[in-house]
């Protein structure tokens, strides 16, 4: 199975890819924790991410579809992946499509005032990224990571003006995408406002379409 999972900030993706990953046994993807592996192993497309980065740009189309090119070749992809968050525009899904393609295209539909609830209660484990919500998903200790036990951040960018303004990128970004993989037959909304665990059965259900479940 090759499966992309995409929605706005706090949708609920990484909750849901766990699983989704789990349930197929295929690696889960995603682009930020690619981009930091690289800046972090300090590669080639590491340091023109990095370079991008310190002068507050985005990392270009380029760096990212390199990266995932060559993500997508090693071995414990072969059987199938899940994209956590990607593509993220159509320059990607293009690119995508023409190198691998994919099986479903799942997004993740959230309203735009429970994104910005969502987001001002998320914690964040600065060691191992994993992401928690005081409400939702609570961690089993108050204020720390049940993976690794840092402590866990609120990030600067759960801010409410910050959300709002990447809701709108993110739409500008993800509208063309909705058409490209609607004609292609493989996309499928998700209603995803309501608990995880009603998130998970609408997933299950968007999947259980394609007679793979």
């Amino acid at each position: 199975m090759k499966i992309a999972l995409i929605g706005p900030p706090a949708s609920g993706k990484g909750t849901q890819a766990k699983w989704i990953s789990g349930k197929f046994g295929i690696p889960r993807i995603s682009t930020g924790n690619m981009l930091r592996k690289h800046v972090a192993d300090r590669t080639e497309l590491g340091m023109l991410a990095q370079e991008a980065m310190n002068q507050g740009k985005l990392v270009s189309d380029d760096i990212v579809i390199k990266m995932m090119e060559a993500r997508l070749r090693e071995e414990d992809c072969k059987d199938g992946y899940l994209l956590d968050g990607c593509p993220r525009t159509m320059r990607q899904a293009r690119a995508l499509s023409s190198a691998e393609g994919l099986d479903v295209v799942l997004y993740l539909e959230v309203g735009d005032e429970e994104i910005v609830k969502r987001m001002s209660g998320r914690r964040v484990c600065p060691n191992c990224e994993a992401v928690y919500h005081i409400i939702n998903d609570p961690p089993g200790s108050e204020d720390a990571c049940d993976e690794c036990g840092p402590e866990l951040i609120i990030r600067k960018d759960d801010k409410e003006e910050t959300v709002r303004k990447r809701l709108e990128v993110f739409k500008e970004e993800t509208s063309p995408l909705v058409s490209f993989y609607s004609e292609k037959g493989i996309f499928r909304r998700v209603e995803a406002s309501g608990s995880i665990e009603d998130t998970k059965k609408n997933a299950e259900r968007a999947l259980e379409q394609l007679g793979n479940l």
